[in-house]
C-alpha cells in the first residue's frame, strides 16, 4: 500500500481556498456598497437564508451580522415555506444565499418576497441566475476551482460565501461606530463580556477599607495600618488629598538603603507618583497596566481625581479578567 501524500493534499486544499478569498477582493464594488446601504436603511432584521451548506454559512453570516450591531437571524428555506414565513415583515431585508443562483427552496420564496416588497441581498456565482436577477443587489462569491479534487463538495465556495458575509458584516459595523462596549452587550455571558463590561468600581475597595495615613504618621505606625488592611500598602492623605502611596515594595528599597524606619516618617518615605486609574476605566485596562508596571495595586480616582478606591491584581483575577 503506497503511503498517500496528506500534506499534500492540505497544502494544496488551503493553497486552493486562500486564491478564491483573495479573488473576492476585485468584486468589493459598487454592488457590495449598494447592499450595505440597503441593510442600514432597513428598518427591521437581515433575515439569512440558504440550502444545504450554504444554509450552514448562512446560519454563521446571520450570527456574526448580530453580534456585530446588525439585527440578523436565519430562517430555512424549506421551513419558510411551512410556516416561518410569518417570522419575515415587511421591514426587514432578505439576505439569499445559493451558489447556482437556482436552488428551488429559495426560488419558490422569490415571488411572496416580492409581493410583500421586501428587499432582497443575493450571493450567488451566477450573476445570470433566477436569483440574481430578482434581487436588488447580488454579490459574486464564485470561485475557479473547488478544493475538492472532484470539484464537487463546497470547499473553496463556502469559504468564500463566509468570508464575503464577514466582509459584509465588518463594513457595516464600522459604518455603525459599532464600539468594544456595543459589542460587549451582545457577549454578556462570557469571558468576554466581563473584560468589555466590568470597570474597577465594580471590584475595587472602597470607605474605610482604604488603607490610609498621614505624612508624619511615624513608620512603625504605618505597617501597622498596611498589616491591618491588608493591602501591601497605604495611601498617604492630608484630608481628602492624596500626598502618595507607600507599598511593601518601597518598605523594601528603603531598609536596602540603610533607612532607619524606626526614627522615619511615612512621608519622608511614601512614593508621591502612584499608578491611578479612573473608576470608569475598564477592569481589563487596569490589568494590563499593573502588568505592564509589575505592581499589584492601583488607586482609583472619580473625574475630580480624587482617590475613591483601591484595586488589588487579585480582584481582577477572581472577577475572570484573566
Amino acid at each position: 500500500m503506497t503511503a498517500f501524500d496528506y500534506v499534500g493534499s492540505a497544502l494544496r486544499t488551503i493553497r486552493l481556498e486562500a486564491e478564491a478569498v483573495t479573488a473576492l477582493a476585485e468584486r468589493i464594488d459598487g454592488q457590495f456598497t449598494a447592499a450595505c446601504e440597503l441593510i442600514l436603511n432597513c428598518s427591521g432584521r437581515v433575515i439569512v437564508t440558504g440550502m444545504g451548506k450554504s444554509g450552514h454559512i448562512g446560519k454563521k453570516i446571520a450570527a456574526t451580522l448580530a453580534s456585530t450591531g446588525t439585527p440578523a437571524f436565519f430562517v430555512h428555506p424549506g421551513e419558510a415555506s411551512h410556516g416561518d414565513l410569518g417570522m419575515i415583515t415587511q421591514n426587514d431585508i432578505v439576505l439569499a444565499i445559493s451558489y447556482s443562483g437556482t436552488s428551488s427552496e429559495i426560488v419558490t420564496l422569490l415571488p411572496l418576497f416580492k409581493r410583500a416588497g421586501i428587499k432582497i441581498i443575493s450571493m450567488t456565482a451566477n450573476s445570470q441566475s433566477t436569483l440574481a436577477e430578482v434581487a436588488e443587489v447580488n454579490l459574486d462569491i464564485s470561485v475557479a476551482f473547488e478544493a475538492c479534487p472532484l470539484d464537487l463538495a463546497p470547499t473553496s465556495s463556502t469559504t468564500a460565501t463566509l468570508v464575503m458575509g464577514d466582509a459584509l458584516a465588518i463594513a457595516l459595523l464600522e459604518a455603525r461606530g459599532f464600539t468594544a462596549e456595543d459589542f460587549a452587550f451582545s457577549h454578556p455571558g462570557g469571558a468576554l463580556g466581563r473584560k468589555l463590561l466590568l470597570r474597577i468600581a465594580d471590584v475595587m475597595h472602597s470607605g474605610d477599607d482604604i488603607p490610609r495615613v498621614s505624612a508624619s504618621t511615624p513608620m512603625l505606625d504605618a505597617l501597622m495600618v498596611m498589616s491591618d488592611k491588608g493591602f501591601g500598602m497605604t495611601t498617604v492623605m492630608e484630608g481628602d488629598e492624596l500626598l502618595g502611596i507607600f507599598t511593601d515594595g518601597d518598605l523594601r528599597r528603603s531598609i536596602d538603603k540603610g533607612v532607619d524606619i524606626r526614627i522615619a516618617t511615612v512621608g519622608e518615605l511614601m512614593n508621591t507618583t502612584p499608578k491611578m486609574l479612573r473608576e470608569n476605566t475598564l477592569a481589563a485596562e487596569a490589568l494590563a497596566l499593573m502588568e505592564q508596571a509589575r505592581i499589584n495595586v492601583l488607586l482609583v480616582t472619580n473625574e475630580q481625581k480624587k482617590l475613591v478606591g483601591v484595586v488589588k491584581i487579585n480582584d481582577l483575577l477572581r472577577a475572570g479578567i484573566i
